[in-house]
């Protein structure tokens, strides 16, 4: 009777698990037609994005002969960047059920006895910085201790300047 009951849950899970992939097929289309918009200085600036925060369009409103060249590129950037906050948030909001629905799913470890849970081991990426190429935040982290570069402590010093480094034809060969 136990194998009995052990099939059951398992044709349960898999059941429940093929439903998880129709939902996603259907929040993966519905994710792309999402289109994110903002507007910067008034409205005169009015930025569109698709759903992976690439601009689709950009219009400009009355008034926009007002502003200087840099305070239209400003205005643009900062448009660009508030409608992929809003497309992404409406994406979150869009995948939000389909996070829940997992979460209720047992995990491989779960399962399977001494699995580690490598969901849990995953580490999570650092936000992408919005500040513009050369800008004092972005030097920051460019050479910091933990930039995954190797530190060797266990070395000889060489003096480069002061050899005459004359190679293969040097006489002491």
């Amino acid at each position: 009777m136990t194998n009995e009951l052990a099939k059951s849950e398992m044709a349960a899970l898999l059941e429940e698990v093929q439903e998880q992939l129709r939902t996603v097929a259907k929040v993966q289309q519905e994710r792309a037609q999402l289109v994110g918009s903002a507007s910067a200085r008034g409205k005169r600036v009015t930025v569109f994005v698709n759903a992976d925060g690439t601009v689709i369009e950009t219009r400009f409103g009355p008034g926009i002969e007002d502003l200087s060249y840099a305070e239209i590129a400003k205005a643009i950037t900062e448009a660009a960047q508030a409608a992929a906050v809003d497309v992404a948030h409406k994406g979150q909001q869009l995948l939000a059920p389909l996070h829940d629905r997992r979460a209720r799913l047992p995990k491989l470890s779960d399962l399977i006895e001494d699995m580690p849970d490598f969901a849990s081991q995953v580490p999570q990426p650092p936000r992408a910085s919005t500040a513009p190429p050369g800008a004092a935040e972005r030097q920051v982290h460019a050479a910091g201790p933990d930039d995954g570069s190797m530190r060797f402590s266990n070395v000889e010093a060489y003096d480069h300047d002061g050899t005459t480094d004359r190679g293969v034809t040097d006489s002491s060969w």
